[in-house]
Parts: C-alpha cells; structure tokens; sequence
C-alpha cells in the first residue's frame, strides 16, 4: 500500500540541505577541484549535477526551503547555476558532512524549530520522480517520529563501491509502510560480503540521504558530539547578526572534520534510533568512468563496433570515449577502454581501472602540477 498522494500536509516542515563539496578526482580530468562534477553535465541532459538535484527537490519544496553548502571556490558558480537559490551556506574549509548538515540543521532550527530536514548530495542522478517523492514523503513520516531516516537503495549488483544498510523489523508509522528499523551500517566490503549481501535481501546501498527532524539530529550531536554541536550552536546564535563571518572563520576550524555516518548514524543506529526507506526509484552515484559507462549517457560501443559518436571508431574494442568536439578518436582491441580528453589532459585508462583514476590527482600534485588538479 502507498502512502497517500502528496500534499501541504505531509512536507509543509521539510527543509531539503544541498551539501555541494568534494573533487570528484576519480572523474578526472572532467572533475576539478575548481569545478568538480557537481557543476558538469556529466548525463547530457543540459543541466548540471547540481541543477538537476535542485529540479528534485524543489518540486517537493518551495526555493526558501532549500539550503546549500558548499566552499568559497564554488560558491558563485553555486549562485550562477541556481538563480532562485537564497539560503547558501559557505564553509570556510572542508570538514566533512556533519559539520555541513549539521550547521544548516542549527540554523534552520532556530527559525524554524519543528523543521524536518533532509539532506541530498548535489551529485547523484536519480529518476522517477513519483517514486523519489514517495520515499521522501515516507521518510518524512517516519522522521517525525523520532526516528534518523536514511532512504536505501536496492543493490542492483555486488558493488564494492558503496556502504551498505541492513534494515531488521518494519515500523508502526502511519503513511509509511516500509519504513524499517536499521540494524547497522557497515563499510565498503569486499566482492565475497557483498554477494552475501545482495543473497541475504536485507541490504541497501547507502546513499547517504538522510531525514530527520532538526531537534532530534541536534540532540543526538549534543550527546555524541558536544564540542562539535557546541560549535556548530555557537555559529548558528550569531548568523543573523553582523558577526557571522567573524564566528564562523574563528570557530569553523576547530569543529570535528568527521562523516555524519560515523558522528550520528553508525551510532544511533545501535540504539534503535535510526530507520530506513526504500528508494525505488533509479539512482546513480557517477563515482567513476565505469558509473558513467554503465548509466549509458557516454560515447560508448557496442560490441559490434557501432557507435553513438561519429567521432568515435572502435575496432574489436568497447567502452567510453569524452573527447573535444570535432576530434576523432579511433580505440583498436581494448575492451573496456575509458579514453577522457580535455582542453589541457589526456586519460587512458580501462573501466577495470576506473577507480585507481583517484591516484592522477594526487601524483599531480605530489609533482607540484597543481594546474591540472
């Protein structure tokens, strides 16, 4: 049984938080950490990562009710892409989710003490927007009450690539159905546990979305947190006044650089405290070339040698071509080539590959080429 069709009702409290950061370096050299994939078109859609989750959300929640987090470095293309964005947050240096939720969280709380918030990365892709309301709209419900939600998704493979969540015993929460319990969340695994995973049907991939009330998140902070929900109290007291920027560059620093996984989460759960829903609707993480091949918006072969790109041969080969327009790039018996070129780089490399990309950051930067980083 569905919950009930949405309405003013259901997300009139909700507050959808936007964290916008990290370098996508496994994605180099598209992904920069002057412009990391969040900013790109990496799905040919027209539309950046970015935009398209701002699309997502406001059509569950007015403009005024989302929030975003992101760095100085990508704060006025944040702006450019997003005109009708009014609440950004800018954090003076990375310090991992949970200072980023939860200084959106402090502030929204203080305006708005009832508040739901939810938080979505500005870098996935998802689909079926019925199906993504519906999970929002049940974990809304199950947030309020009392419980940390986190919507799942249905493995689609043994994927070493993500943390996964084991869901224990439904939920009683009226107008939410397949709201679960959570029995613990557990690290990336290796191919082995991961097919146990996928056998034993009580696991998701998590992807790190997570609903809850404002309250509840900040008091689970206090208790597990203190110095860090402290901090983050102390900048959300002073953001409305004229000392803001003062407070924030002063007491940023010294907040814990840690994931909300393991500050809230990990555990909470161990105390019954954190639920989950299903997300049945796609979702693609794009964390690699090999993502991006497998979502199927790439210059990719078949193994027939036909193409989508008529810049593209490929003889006994297969797998993804992003070159400069105009340049023809020709792939001769490499199956599951991943060749990426740019104004200024090259990649050549195999979708077997495609996480070790990572590693051409760092030697970069290692070498002093910060220019291409």
């Amino acid at each position: 049984m569905s919950p009930d069709p949405l309405g003013p009702a259901d997300l009139a409290d909700l507050h959808v938080i936007i964290p916008a950061g990290g370098a996508g370096t496994r994605l180099w050299p598209l992904s920069r950490a002057g412009r990391p994939k969040f900013l790109l078109d990496l799905t040919g859609s027209g539309r950046t990562l970015l935009q398209q989750t701002w699309d997502r959300v406001t059509q569950l929640v007015p403009p005024e009710r989302v929030h975003v987090v992101t760095g100085p470095r990508h704060a006025d293309a944040v702006r450019e892409q997003l005109p009708s964005l009014t609440s950004i947050f800018v954090e003076p240096s990375p310090r991992d989710s949970m200072p980023a939720i939860g200084l959106a969280t402090a502030v929204v709380h203080q305006d708005h003490p009832d508040a739901v918030v939810a938080s979505f990365a500005a870098d996935h892709v998802v689909s079926g927007a019925d199906r993504f309301a519906d999970a929002v709209t049940q974990a809304v419900r199950t947030a309020r009450d009392g419980h940390v939600t986190t919507i799942g998704i249905a493995p689609r493979s043994p994927s070493t690539a993500f943390g996964y969540v084991e869901s224990g015993a439904p939920l009683s929460v009226e107008g939410a159905p397949t709201a679960r319990t959570v029995v613990r969340f557990v690290e990336k695994p290796d191919e082995e546990t991961a097919k146990a995973y996928l056998r034993a049907g009580t696991f998701s991939w998590n992807a790190g979305m997570f609903v809850t009330r404002a309250d509840v998140l900040l008091d689970h902070l206090a208790r597990l947190q203190p110095t860090l929900h402290d901090g983050l109290r102390r900048i959300a007291t002073a953001w409305s006044g004229p000392d803001r920027q003062a407070v924030l560059e002063q007491v940023w620093p010294t907040l814990t650089k840690i994931a909300i996984d393991h500050a809230v989460a990990e555990p909470v759960s161990l105390t019954g405290g954190i639920a989950t829903v299903p997300g049945r609707f796609g979702w693609d993480d794009i964390g690699d070339f090999a993502a991006l091949h497998d979502l199927g918006h790439d210059h990719a072969s078949s193994p027939d040698g036909s193409s989508r790109d008529e810049h593209t041969l490929w003889i006994d080969a297969d797998g993804l071509v992003r070159a400069r327009p105009g340049v023809t790039v020709a792939v001769v018996g490499i199956p599951g080539a991943v060749v990426v070129q740019t104004d200024d780089a090259l990649l050549v490399t195999t979708l077997e590959h495609a996480q070790r990309v990572k590693e051409v950051p760092a030697a970069l930067s290692a070498a002093g080429r910060d220019d291409l980083v």
